[in-house]
């Protein structure tokens, strides 16, 4: 009864620490700032700008809210934004290891420069050169390369007609239902997309290809053929051309995407800036010029940034959750997916989030079993709530944990 007495104490200790009210822990959140009397979390300090182009929309990229739109839904021909779906597609397979953007191509006569439609875009590619898959991707995204985008739908499939199959198999396996693509270059009218169905892609392609921001989209010059790209004693001028973004180097932050114009559809762009841990994606069809549309997407953009910021859970510092009759004590918890929030800048003047963790969890459990929730507060209310999750398996202890931690549970569960 004695050695019965001495193992008590420890668990009749535990049950007191680990009581309701100590479950719950409060974590700072960084911010600053004054919160408005309304509690919407996306109020404005400020109304949005007059937009002139005939569609546009503003969203957080991390989060997919939607700040702005106008006409979102109307129907437009993307023009050279539809390269940004042949790059897409292009990057994936080198994700995927079947492609290499060390690899030399040869480029084929169908995509030379000589053979593109009249007052097309090009990088001027041609007989006798070689040239990297990584050059011309830069092709792509720079000069905006109408012949570079019929080498790379060359590249991936065993014709134009056939990239372009993939380029709506993936439209439609990203949900894009008002999106459908006829060339991977964007010179038909018969391309057609919505700026908000643009604006899911564009979220879809900075988060699945980040290095594509720094490598390809924010590239301010491109030089071709060079020496190096010729394979005979032939040579051809060497052509600088310089980066179609009017924002980049103009704007604070930004460093992509594409324009985009054809008579058809106007001037388009989307253009994305990063500030801090916020980062907005613009889109913007059917503007009646460039300077319309450099106009609009830099309003848009300087609204955004002063008006909403993008929140995440501060880094660690999350509870660990006790776990009865466990090989282990405690388990590690994370937050269930990437939990993130859009708030108006002006409302989260104080922040906090509150854990609340399962005091009766027992093992055994599986990998990301609920274990309780995250709450992200201001002074005006709550922003945020979220699923706590096991981080790893938590399996069953010996014989004698599970006798121990079992009286533990009874006089835990008779204090409640």
């Amino acid at each position: 009864m004695t050695r019965m007495k001495t193992y008590l104490y420890p668990v009749l200790l535990a049950v007191l620490l680990l009581s309701p009210a100590a479950a719950r822990v409060s974590l700072p959140a960084e911010s600053s700032g004054q919160a408005p009397s309304s509690f919407e979390p996306l109020y404005p300090a400020s109304p949005p700008p007059e937009i002139g182009s005939r569609s546009a929309v503003l969203v957080d990229a991390a989060t997919g809210t939607v700040l702005f739109s106008l006409n979102p839904d109307l129907q437009i021909p993307p023009a050279s934004l539809t390269k940004l779906m042949t790059i897409h597609l292009a990057l994936n397979e080198i994700a995927a290891g079947r492609a290499s953007a060390d690899e030399v191509l040869i480029p084929p006569a169908e995509s030379w420069a000589q053979n593109q439609a009249p007052h097309s875009s090009l990088m001027f590619l041609g007989r006798d050169q070689r040239l990297s898959l990584g050059e011309l991707l830069l092709g792509l995204a720079v000069p905006s390369g109408n012949d570079a985008a019929t080498a790379v739908a060359l590249r991936f499939a065993p014709s134009v007609e056939a990239f372009v199959s993939r380029m709506n198999a993936e439209a439609v396996i990203l949900g894009l239902s008002s999106t459908r693509f006829a060339e991977p270059a964007g010179i038909s009218e018969d391309n057609t997309t919505t700026a908000m169905d643009f604006a899911r892609f564009c979220s879809f392609y900075i988060a699945g290809h980040p290095e594509a921001l720094v490598l390809l989209h924010s590239v301010e010059e491109f030089s071709y053929p060079l020496a190096i790209n010729m394979l005979s004693s032939a040579r051809a001028p060497t052509i600088v051309q310089n980066n179609h973004n009017p924002l980049l180097g103009r704007f604070d932050g930004v460093d992509g995407l594409k324009t985009g114009y054809i008579p058809e559809a106007g001037y388009n762009i989307a253009v994305t800036a990063e500030r801090g841990e916020t980062r907005l994606l613009a889109v913007i069809l059917g503007a009646d010029s460039e300077d319309r549309r450099a106009a609009d997407g830099e309003a848009l953009l300087s609204w955004g940034f002063d008006n909403f910021k993008t929140i995440r859970p501060a880094a660690g510092g999350l509870p660990w959750a006790r776990i009865w009759k466990g090989k282990e004590n405690y388990a590690e918890l994370e937050i269930e997916g990437d939990t993130v929030i859009t708030v108006s800048k002006y409302r989260a003047g104080i922040l906090s989030w509150e854990t609340d963790i399962n005091a009766g969890l027992q093992a055994p459990l599986p990998k990301g079993f609920p274990a309780g929730t995250i709450t992200l507060r201001d002074e005006t209310g709550i922003l945020l709530r979220a699923p706590l999750l096991l981080k790893n398996p938590a399996p069953k202890g010996g014989f004698w944990r599970s006798l121990f931690d079992s009286i533990g549970l009874f006089f835990f569960r008779l204090g409640k």
